[in-house]
């Protein structure tokens, strides 16, 4: 078979570079850093990213992006949605024959609000794509590059690619399903950051287990309002892409937007923290572009609104809380079961 590009050489990039060449593939790894490169094909480690995980040698490093794609047939898209156009200015720059173009980013893009697949279908002309399709689901990087049991999905608007990048994939320790909410998928992988920071502002704040169990659910109650809104199925955010990323994000410590929110929750202001991480937070700019979105579109979504004052406007944590369990009654169901009896009838959300 061809090798496969994965461009985006941090933690998961790497992590799904490993997936493949462990199911016989030849993949083409592509980052910016030539000495991080330069390190990979000699050592066969991504020590910055991942510490300690011997690479399999069928990965090579590339830092010339021409190099990295020349005669691939699928390209997977693993970069941070700050850097998305960039990349896709260098790929479209450099891409001379059509491919499927996989991204495995969790993001929306501020100021647009607009998704991964379709900043790729603005970015990329559509005589050189053959697909567009998206990679998510319950996925940390240190658990899957050490061949941990993960299960994600897979989806696009184009059935029969989703099917042949599940079998590019698949294996014994990573098994993948289709899913045909693109939409929903997206999303659920995006919105899901928000909800990650707030749980880990809860856990710094010390709220505890109820505390947090209540953010996740009502989050994913939020996540499936603003999804059904776009065009999701609301049925989507109970699966891998919607409540099983949400549940890994919100409680693992292997979890950057965990991380970063229970440092804020310590104290730590936002510069401060993610100059800590030293790594791309997702979730920071989802909340911006979250916040404008379902302002724009008539969505409540009320701890994301509270993110949203805390991250932008210097709101304390401890008092968006108190905001939060202050809101008026409400009836938990009556928003959700609106939306499934309309999709049941038919009728537009």
């Amino acid at each position: 078979m061809k090798p496969v590009s994965v461009l985006g050489a941090g933690s998961w990039g790497t992590a799904l570079a490993i997936v493949l060449a462990d199911n016989g593939l030849t993949v083409n790894l592509w980052g910016r850093r030539r000495e991080q490169i330069e390190a990979i094909n000699r050592d066969h480690r991504n020590e910055r990213y991942l510490p300690g995980v011997d690479l399999p040698p069928s990965i090579i490093g590339y830092w010339d992006m021409a190099e990295a794609i020349r005669g691939v047939d699928t390209i997977v898209l693993v970069t941070p949605t700050k850097s998305m156009r960039e990349v896709l200015g260098q790929l479209r720059r450099h891409l001379d024959h059509p491919v499927v173009i996989v991204h495995a980013s969790k993001g929306i893009e501020p100021h647009t609000s607009k998704r991964i697949s379709e900043i790729i279908e603005e970015e990329i002309p559509e005589p050189l794509r053959k697909a567009v399709c998206v990679l998510s689901g319950p996925s940390h990087a240190e658990e899957v590059c050490r061949r941990k049991p993960t299960t994600v999905a897979v989806s696009s608007r184009n059935a029969e690619a989703a099917r042949a990048v599940q079998d590019l994939f698949i294996n014994q320790n990573f098994r993948v399903y289709t899913n045909d909410d693109m939409i929903g998928v997206e999303l659920g992988g995006a919105l899901k950051n928000i909800i990650a920071l707030g749980a880990g502002i809860s856990d710094g704040l010390g709220y505890g287990d109820n505390a947090k169990a209540a953010l996740i659910t009502r989050g994913l109650a939020e996540i499936t309002r603003l999804g059904v809104k776009m065009g999701a199925h609301p049925l989507t955010f109970t699966g891998l892409a919607g409540m099983g990323d949400l549940i890994v994000t919100c409680t693992s410590v292997h979890s950057r937007n965990w991380r970063a929110g229970h440092m804020l929750g310590k104290g730590h202001s936002l510069e401060e923290t993610l100059d800590k991480m030293g790594m791309v937070v997702e979730g920071v700019r989802t909340t911006e572009a979250a916040y404008h979105l379902a302002r724009k579109v008539g969505v409540e979504m009320p701890i994301t609104e509270a993110l949203y004052g805390v991250l932008f406007e210097g709101k304390d944590p401890r008092q968006a809380v108190d905001d939060l369990m202050g809101r008026n009654k409400r009836n938990e169901n009556k928003d959700i079961a609106e939306m499934l009896r309309r999709k049941i009838q038919g009728r537009p959300f």
